[in-house]
């Protein structure tokens, strides 16, 4: 299945500085980045993975996997996912599409911490002209430049798998 980057832009831009209501709000617990990540790439892929802590679904705040919310569990499912749903690789930043995500690493810290999505990137891509949406502190059009980060990981999503039809 081809995933529509389209309909992901078109949601990140809809619901950058507000709040879905079929969505919880983890902004107060630990950040709401991958949860509104993962609503963009829902909005273009169509499709969950419903594997209960392995995939990437999403029925309410308390029925979840960690890949919808975690930086780091989203990028697990999503580079690895050989089932249902979106599926991504690591790329160079000049490869990098609206549609796409840029995770972040922050000076000082060992782990992955923010998961904006990129909703336009300019002729030749770099940190000016790629331009995110992102969750916890709201945004919209902002440049990737803008943030301090020591590292980036940049995700293309190659496409979406269907699930498995179950037998008749």
């Amino acid at each position: 299945m081809e995933y529509n980057r389209e309909k992901a832009v078109a949601y990140a831009h809809q619901w950058a500085y507000g709040r879905n209501p079929r969505y919880f709000d983890f902004t107060g617990i630990g950040g709401d980045c991958t949860n509104f990540a993962s609503q963009c790439v829902f909005a273009g892929a169509g499709v969950m993975n419903y594997k209960k802590t392995f995939g990437w679904y999403y029925v309410n705040a308390n029925d979840r996997t960690p890949s919808w919310t975690g930086v780091q569990y989203f990028y697990n499912f999503i580079v690895n996912n050989k089932g249902p749903g979106p599926y991504a690789e690591v790329v160079p930043l000049s490869d990098i599409m609206p549609g796409d995500l840029v995770q972040l690493q922050y000076p000082g810290r060992t782990h992955w911490s923010h998961t904006p999505f990129v909703v336009e990137v300019g002729k030749h891509p770099a940190p000016d002209n790629i331009l995110i949406a992102a969750h916890t502190f709201d945004t919209d059009y902002r440049p990737l430049a803008s943030y301090t980060y020591a590292n980036l990981r940049p995700l293309h999503i190659i496409g979406v798998r269907a699930p498995a039809e179950k037998a008749k």
